[in-house]
C-alpha cells in the first residue's frame, strides 16, 4: 500500500464523504475534458460538455454546507475556514499555472494571431494566475489575445468563481435562514435563466467581454448556493430516516444522465438560440440539484472502492488538463475562433488519446505534488 494517504483524508474533516459525489465529480471532469477536445472542431461527441461545470458548482455548494454548516462557532472560525479552502484549492491552481506557462513557451511564446509575447508579460500572467488574480480584457499580459480571465490556464475562471463562492459563504450565504437561502436561489436561478436564454447558452463567465464576468458570477451563485439548500434539507430528513447503502447503480444511472446532458446536440441551427439557452437552464435548475439530491438521499456517506479513483483525481485532472488543449490546438493550427488547419479526421489518433494523457497528468498531479504538498501545509499551517 502506497504511503501517500488518499486525497480525502488529507486535511479532511471528521464527516465522512459522499463518495459516490466525489465520483461523479470525476466523471463531470472527464466530460469537459472531451468537450474542451474537440470543441474547435465542426463536431463533437459532447456539445454540451460545458454544463459540467455547473454540476460541479453544485456539487461544491453541497459539500461545503454539508461539511461546514453545523461547525461555525464550535470548532470552525472564518480564519480557519478560509485555510483549510485555500490548502485544498490553491496548490493545483499554482500548478495548473506553472504548467500553462510552461506549454505557452513550448509553443514559441506566440499569441493566437502569432504575435510574440515577451517573457516578462508571461512571468506577469504567470504571476496573475499563481495568486488568483483575473486579467481585464485588453491588458497586455493577456498572451493569447482571447481575452480570458486567465490565459495561461482558461478553465481556472471556474476555480476563480469557487473562491467567490467560498468568500460568499463564510461572510453571508452561512448567516442565512434556510429561507433566506432559498430566495437567494430563486433569485439567481431566474438570473441564470435569463442569462441563458438571453445569450442562447450558458458557456459564459471565463472572460470579462460583454459583461462576462457579472454573467459568471451569476453561473455560480444559483448552483452554488442550491447545493448549500440542498445540504441543509438533507441534515433535516436525516434526523429522521437514515440513508441506503450505496449502490453502483444510482452512480451508473447519474453518470448517464450528465452523459445525456453533455451529448445532446447544440440546438442552434433548426431552432431559435434561446431554445439552447432555455435547455441549458432547465439542466442546471432543475435536473443537477436533483441528481444531487437523489444521491445524497440514496446512498450512504461510507467509502466506496468503485469511484474511488475518479473522485480522488477528478479536482488535479480538471486544474491541470487546459494547457494541454493550448498544445493540441496549436498543433491542429487552431487560432482562437478560427476554423483548425488540420480536420478531424487527419488528428483523430491524438484525439483520442489526449484525455488519457490528461488524466495521466492529472493522477501524477494529484500522487506526486498535491496530495504530500497538502500533507505538508495541513501539518505547518
Amino acid at each position: 500500500m502506497s504511503s501517500l494517504p488518499r486525497a480525502a483524508s488529507v486535511f479532511a474533516d471528521s464527516k465522512p464523504h459522499y463518495a459516490l459525489l466525489d465520483g461523479l465529480r470525476g466523471v463531470a471532469a472527464l466530460i469537459v475534458i472531451v468537450y474542451h477536445v474537440f470543441e474547435c472542431f465542426s463536431w463533437s461527441p459532447a456539445p454540451h460538455g460545458y454544463l459540467a461545470v455547473d454540476f460541479f458548482f453544485v456539487l461544491s455548494g453541497f459539500v461545503i454546507g454539508y461539511a461546514y454548516d453545523d461547525r461555525w462557532g464550535r470548532s470552525l472560525t472564518t480564519r480557519s475556514f478560509f485555510r483549510r479552502r485555500l490548502i485544498r484549492l490553491h496548490p493545483m491552481v499554482v500548478m495548473g499555472a506553472m504548467i500553462g506557462a510552461v506549454c505557452f513557451v513550448l509553443q514559441g511564446s506566440v499569441k493566437w494571431d502569432g504575435q510574440h509575447v515577451a517573457t516578462s508579460f508571461v512571468l506577469f500572467a504567470l504571476l496573475m494566475n499563481m495568486l488568483m488574480l483575473p486579467l481585464p480584457v485588453g491588458a497586455r499580459a493577456d498572451v493569447r489575445g482571447n481575452g480570458e480571465l486567465f490565459p495561461l490556464n482558461g478553465p481556472n475562471w471556474s476555480l476563480f468563481f469557487e473562491y467567490v463562492g467560498n468568500i460568499l459563504y463564510a461572510l453571508l450565504l452561512r448567516r442565512l435562514p434556510t429561507l433566506g437561502l432559498a430566495l437567494v436561489c430563486i433569485a439567481s436561478g431566474a438570473g441564470l435563466t435569463w442569462i441563458a436564454v438571453s445569450d442562447g447558452f450558458l458557456g459564459v463567465g471565463w472572460s470579462m467581454i460583454d459583461g462576462g464576468l457579472w454573467s459568471g458570477f451569476v453561473r455560480m451563485l444559483f448552483p452554488y448556493s442550491v447545493g448549500m439548500l440542498l445540504a441543509r434539507l438533507l441534515t433535516v430528513r436525516r434526523h429522521s430516516k437514515a440513508a441506503s447503502s450505496a449502490s453502483s447503480a444510482w452512480f451508473i444511472g447519474a453518470s448517464a444522465a450528465l452523459l445525456l446532458v453533455a451529448i445532446a446536440p447544440l440546438c442552434f441551427g433548426e431552432l431559435p438560440a434561446w431554445a439552447n439557452g432555455l435547455y441549458d437552464a432547465c439542466c442546471v435548475v432543475f435536473l443537477f440539484p436533483a441528481i444531487v439530491w437523489l444521491i445524497a438521499v440514496k446512498t450512504s456517506v461510507s467509502e466506496s472502492c468503485i469511484v474511488r479513483f475518479l473522485g480522488d483525481v477528478s479536482y488535479p485532472l480538471y486544474a491541470v488538463h487546459y494547457p494541454l488543449m493550448y498544445l493540441f490546438y496549436a498543433h491542429i493550427g487552431f487560432s482562437g475562433s478560427l476554423v483548425p488547419i488540420e480536420t478531424l479526421s487527419n488528428v483523430w489518433p491524438v484525439a483520442l488519446a489526449l484525455p488519457f494523457a490528461c488524466l495521466l497528468l492529472g493522477w501524477l498531479s494529484l500522487r506526486c505534488y498535491d496530495i504530500p504538498v497538502r500533507r505538508w501545509l495541513a501539518r505547518h499551517a
